[in-house]
């Protein structure tokens, strides 16, 4: 039987190679061997260090860290709003004569709510009183008696001025309970200033230490 000679030639080659590999394996059984365990040893661990360098190798390069995401702020608190408003001025006035005058003037004039204050750009200053018993009070509406309105700062004693068609300025009628009354003292030369004691006198009656408001 006829045999291609290129066959041939492929035959020999494989056998060839077969026996360099046999020869090769031989070889490094000897050496292994020879070497004892310390040579199989190393044959492993560089085997298997080769296995995991060529591992790290294949796996793609682990991303970089992504930058960690802000903390969530805290919600900001809505502004309180302002409750409190301004404080309109008070018109409540402290009565200066609450005590021992203020039981005084009403147990012996029967009148209490006694006031001195400057009036028409501090030409005009008026004196006023509530009436609690008008039998006690009846005095300072006498129309004989004549009012008069010492400042000692001053060194001025202010009279009640009388205008033509209209008299002089204070109420004169029978005084009613519960009413307020009220009589004005010429200031001429704004003398009598805010701020001074003065006292008032209406016949038998004297007020001292009266504050001009």
């Amino acid at each position: 039987m006829d045999c291609d000679p290129d066959f041939l030639e492929v035959t020999c080659v494989i056998r060839f190679h077969r026996r360099s590999v046999i020869s090769i394996r031989l070889r490094l059984l000897a050496t292994v061997l020879a070497g004892g365990s310390i040579g199989l040893g190393t044959v492993f661990a560089q085997s298997t260090q080769s296995a995991d360098e060529a591992a790290s190798a294949a796996q793609p390069a682990a991303p970089a860290n992504k930058p960690a995401a802000p903390a969530n702020k805290p919600a900001k608190k809505p502004a309180a709003s302002a409750k409190k408003s301004a404080a309109a001025p008070s018109r409540y006035k402290p009565d200066r004569f609450a005590g021992r005058a203020g039981s005084y003037y009403k147990l012996v004039w029967g009148v209490d709510s006694l006031g001195v204050k400057t009036v028409e750009s501090g030409e005009v200053i008026r004196f006023s009183y509530r009436v609690l018993d008008p039998d006690k009070a009846k005095t300072l509406n006498d129309e004989k008696a004549e009012p008069s309105l010492n400042d000692p700062r001053a060194g001025v004693s202010l009279v009640v001025p009388s205008l033509e068609k209209v008299g002089k300025l204070r109420q004169v009628e029978t005084p009613e309970e519960g009413k307020s009354y009220w009589m004005a003292f010429s200031n001429k030369g704004r003398l009598v200033k805010r701020g001074d004691r003065v006292n008032v006198v209406v016949g038998q009656f004297h007020a001292d230490g009266l504050v001009v408001d």
